[in-house]
Order: structure tokens, then sequence, then C-alpha cells
């Protein structure tokens, strides 16, 4: 018959406690880190894909919109210019929209967080910010003519061409309203300032919305200055309203002021079929010259006047950043 055997020795509770563990112990041994593949870490951050590649594709949806829509007015070409050129504003809207819807789900994110949420469409803030947009134009106009160098003239066109004109540039300075304000502070800034914060990607918007004037005829170094400093006054009403109906209004019917109403220079261009027979006389640096008001020292003076009563009425921040 085999011995019986005998079980070892106890160990004692205080040698347990100070010995170390061992391979052979499960669950004392942590898994094994796997490092990240380094492309991940180039395309891929915490909160998903970074903001980087993020503005690369919705910037290349945006212009592959863009050009699909130019081929097809390409084949029905407006006979009137004028008609093309609203046709062209609706093109860069639709672009810009369509290509956040589709980054909106890829984020899985409101459209709404893009500035422009449609159930507030030309609500009370944007209707506040036409007469805002108007009426600091209104008093650019007329400090230049209290100071002899902006004469309005008498009118240029007559009858239902006043009322037909009126119509047609309201309608084509809101699409340009709505287009440039959310391609410049809709999806481009919100992706922005989630990556440098509000105010950094502000100003670096502002740089680009003033540098694009520099394709239009009779733009000189002092009027792109003077789209910057508009454009960056917007990005404070986004971020005091929370949206940009307000950055929508003021801005349609800031230019829609300049061409039509006043007849002066919009950033270098004349509008046909404007108002008045109006002129400048003096010079370029206060008058604006082929550049128009927003070439003139003076639309410093009221856009930090606008910017410092808008201070005082909405002090609170609205959007995130």
């Amino acid at each position: 018959m085999d011995e019986p055997r005998q079980s070892p020795p106890p160990v004692p509770e205080e040698n347990l406690q100070s010995r170390p563990p061992t391979a052979l112990e499960p669950g004392l041994i942590p898994p094994p880190r796997l490092s990240a593949h380094p492309l991940h870490t180039i395309f891929l951050g915490p909160d998903g894909l970074r903001v980087p590649w993020r503005l690369l594709l919705y910037l290349v949806m945006g212009m592959t919109i863009v050009a699909l829509l130019a081929t097809v007015r390409h084949f029905w070409h407006p006979r009137l210019l004028l008609w093309n050129s609203m046709i062209v504003e609706v093109e860069i809207l639709i672009a810009a929209v369509a290509a956040a819807l589709i980054m909106a789900r890829f984020e899985k994110r409101p459209f709404d967080a893009y500035g422009l949420p449609p159930r507030l469409a030309f609500g009370k803030q944007f209707w506040v910010g036409m007469v805002w947009g108007i009426a600091s134009l209104t008093v650019l106009m007329f400090i230049m003519r209290a100071a002899g160098i902006f004469y309005f003239g008498g009118l240029a066109i007559h009858g239902t061409r006043i009322l037909k004109f009126a119509a047609f540039y309201a309608l084509f300075f809101l699409l340009v309203g709505l287009g440039e304000e959310f391609v410049s502070r809709g999806y481009t800034l919100f992706t922005l300032t989630q990556g440098m914060g509000f105010w950094p990607a502000a100003i670096l918007m502002s740089a680009l919305f003033g540098a694009i004037h520099l394709s239009n005829q009779g733009e000189v170094w002092i009027g792109i200055l003077g789209a910057a400093v508009i454009g960056f006054f917007f990005c404070l009403t986004l971020r005091r309203t929370g949206n940009l109906w307000f950055a929508v209004g003021f801005h349609a019917s800031w230019d829609w002021g300049e061409s039509y109403l006043y007849s002066v220079p919009d950033s270098g261009g004349v509008s046909p079929g404007h108002l008045l027979n109006s002129s400048f006389h003096g010079a370029p640096w206060l008058t604006g010259g082929s550049v128009g008001p927003e070439g003139s020292v003076l639309l410093f003076v009221i856009i930090a006047l606008t910017w410092a009563a808008f201070d005082r009425v909405y002090p609170q921040a609205k959007y995130p950043g």
C-alpha cells in the first residue's frame, strides 16, 4: 500500500501578504497594452477624426458639389448676367449646407450646432440684425455727406424698376449673407473652435474672409482689412447671440444698402440697376475710392462704435468656445 501523503505546512498569513504575485496566479498580471498604429494618431484623436481632416473632408465635399452644380448650369446658362450671379450664390449656399449636413451625420451631432438653426430662420434675430446693418451703414454715409466727400445725387432708375431692382437685390444679398456667413462662420468656425478655441478661430476665419476679397476687381489692402474687421464683428454677434441669424441679417442689409440704396461700390464693384447717381469727392483713404465705404478709414470708427453698442446690448456669451 502507498503511504499517505502529508500536506505541506501552512504558509503564515504575513508571508502571503508580503510575497509578490507570480505568473501562475490568474488575474494578477494586467493585459499587455497595445500601442496605437502611427496612422491612427495622425487621423484620430480622443473625439474621433481630428479637426484638420474634418475640415478637409468638408471642403472637398463642398467644392465637389459646387463643381457638379456649375456643370449643370453650363448646360442651362441664363442669358442675364444678374440672374447668373444669383444662381452662383445659390450653388455656394447649397454646397456649404449639404456638406455640413453630411458631416453632421458623420459626427453624430445636430445641424443646429453649426450656427444656422432652421427653426430660427428669419426670426427676431434676423430682423434685428437687418436693422443694425442698414442703420450702421446709414450713419457712415451721412458722416461722409456731412464731411463733403459723398453726394447722393438724383435717381438713376424710375418707375416700377425701382421696386423690381429693390426686390431683386434684397433676395440676392440675402443669399450672399447666408452663403458667406455659413461658409466663413458656420461649420468651419465651429470645427476650428473645437481645435483652438473660439477667439483664435475667429481671428483666423476673419483674416481668411478678408483675403477672399482679394479676387474682387478694384479692391485694395485697406478694403481687405475692412472686410476682415467686419467679419470679426460678425464673429462677436455669433458668440453673443448663439447663432448666425443676426449676422446674416446685418450682412444682407449692409450689402443691399451699399449696392442698391446708396449706390456706392461694394468691395470694389458697382451693381447695375442701383437707385442713385451718387458720387464721392475726396481722398481715397476717406472715401474708400474704388473699394467703396469699406475702404474708408471711417469704416473702422463705425465698426468700433457698433461693436461697443452690441457689447452692451448682448453682454453674455451663448456660443460654445
